[in-house]
């Protein structure tokens, strides 16, 4: 079995809270119309690619999140410049545009995104590095092109649990995208990323899981009430503070988890 296959034992049916389509048709329609207008917008933007500046990008992404109804929240250490790599848990779509929205990074996807409907174009042109995980002799090839994109100055954003949860539980960091940093020189910073209610119970209507489809998370998350995406950037770990990758893992882990074990409510 690939080291990228998924391994998350969340499912929709396990996992997500139910919404309320029914009462919510009309604003949910009306936020997917602003988030495709939005994606749209960023697919005629593209050609410009790195002449954007980093602000608007950052402000553009947080109006993704914000059109599909889930209000941001993002605190904590400021992103450092040149090659970073921002390491998070991995729980829905959303997870992309809010990393982004810390600081703007080429994102390591699976390959089947590339199918998406407007989001695969987007993420395609985009600059997102494809990964096949059914490959397992393809993964050097990954870890050495996230090392060339880190050595060149840029940031890449990658999800190492290797699956989305539900945002009630969590996997461990897989190592082998941290070789990447380790040849690179670059510095790695984590991010938490949770989904609450506004009474800080964690909502699970964002969270793509399990077989679900891409089509039936957008309008789950977009018929859902009061959902805070929260964002805490945790402090970069320097280059050459751990010396091998499962250091790194293991130093980068604890801070996205907040302490509790793979498997245990957040």
């Amino acid at each position: 079995m690939s080291v990228w296959l998924p391994g998350a034992p969340c499912t929709p049916r396990s996992c997500v809270e139910p919404t309320a389509p029914t009462a919510a048709a009309l604003l949910a329609v009306l936020r997917l119309a602003a988030v495709g207008l939005l994606l749209l917008a960023g697919i005629a933007l593209l050609p410009l690619g790195r002449r954007i500046p980093a602000g608007p990008v950052r402000r553009w992404c947080r109006w993704i999140v914000r059109a599909a109804g889930v209000r941001v929240s993002i605190a904590g250490a400021a992103a450092p410049t040149g090659g970073l790599l921002l390491v998070a848990n991995h729980i829905s779509w959303l997870d992309v545009p809010l990393l982004a929205a810390v600081r703007p990074a080429r994102t390591l996807a699976k390959s089947e995104i590339r199918r998406w409907p407007v989001a695969g174009a987007l993420a395609a042109r985009g600059g997102v590095l494809f990964i096949d995980r059914d490959r397992l002799r393809a993964l050097p090839g990954t870890v050495a092109a996230v090392a060339g994109v880190l050595r060149a100055g840029a940031a890449v954003a990658v999800f190492p649990e290797g699956s989305t949860w539900c945002g009630r539980a969590q996997g461990h960091f897989r190592r082998a995208v941290f070789q990447a940093a380790l040849d690179a020189g670059a510095a790695v910073q984590p991010v938490r990323i949770r989904y609450r209610h506004g009474n800080g119970h964690p909502a699970t209507a964002p969270a793509f899981v399990g077989d679900d489809t891409l089509l039936a998370s957008l309008w789950r998350v977009a018929c859902a009430r009061g959902v805070i995406a929260e964002v805490e950037v945790c402090a970069p770990i320097p280059p050459g503070r751990h010396p091998d990758r499962r250091a790194l893992a293991h130093a980068a882990e604890p801070a996205v988890d907040a302490g509790h074990g793979a498997g245990h409510p957040r």
